[in-house]
This record gives C-alpha cells, sequence and structure tokens, in this order.
C-alpha cells in the first residue's frame, strides 16, 4: 500500500513539473484573445491585446509585446477567478482612468480576492 502512495506521488510530482516545462516560454504573439491581457511573456514584457478594422469592417485582435516590463512576474498568465474577481474583462484594450471613478469597480479591485491574490493585476 505504501509502494502505491509512493508512486502515486512520484507521478504526480512528474506531472506537476511537466505542466510547468509546457507553460514556460510565453510569447505574446503566441497567445489568443481569450488569455492575452493580463499577461507576461518569459522576457517579463506585458502582453496587449490590439483592435484592428479590416477595410471590409472586419475587426481582427491581435496579442503583442509591449515596452513595458512587469516587476519580478514572468511566464504569467491571469486567471479567469482574478479576472473576475477585479472586474475586469480579457476583451479589455486598455484600462481608462473613467473606470476609477466608478465605485463598483473600484470596490472589486481594491477587494482581498484581486489585490492579494492576481500580482499581474
Amino acid at each position: 500500500m505504501a509502494a502505491g502512495l509512493c508512486n502515486l506521488a512520484l507521478l504526480a510530482l512528474a506531472i506537476a513539473f511537466g505542466v510547468q516545462g509546457t507553460l514556460g516560454d510565453i510569447a505574446c504573439e503566441n497567445l489568443d484573445q481569450g488569455s492575452c491581457a493580463f499577461a507576461v511573456s518569459s522576457t517579463g514584457k506585458r502582453c496587449v491585446l490590439e483592435k484592428q478594422v479590416r477595410r471590409s469592417g472586419e475587426e481582427g485582435y491581435t496579442c503583442r509585446s509591449s515596452e513595458i516590463e512587469a516587476d519580478n512576474l514572468k511566464d504569467h498568465i491571469e486567471t479567469d477567478e482574478c479576472i473576475a474577481a477585479c472586474g475586469l474583462d480579457r476583451k479589455t484594450l486598455g484600462v481608462s482612468s473613467d473606470s476609477l471613478l466608478e465605485s463598483r469597480f473600484t470596490q472589486k479591485l481594491c477587494s482581498s480576492g484581486c489585490y492579494e491574490n492576481c500580482p499581474n493585476i
């Protein structure tokens, strides 16, 4: 029984290291619209979502690296739970200072669920 538990622990550890290795080396240009905003590349640059409007009027989105570096954070995509806790949206094309005037927005942004648990926000 102890050998089975030991094997299970080793398997879990191997999976954890394997997943960590596959999540590394984030390049903003490789991220899709659903994971770009509030992500940080492996070089520490923040990822930004940009919208382009084609001549046909169709909108398209691309993710790119900004020149803004995150402090002590690399290879990170903020979780959906953090996005929701902070009152944000992954389709955000930037944070307007107008949002800061809304009490509901600032309450969520300053909540412990957001402020203490979401390192990239």
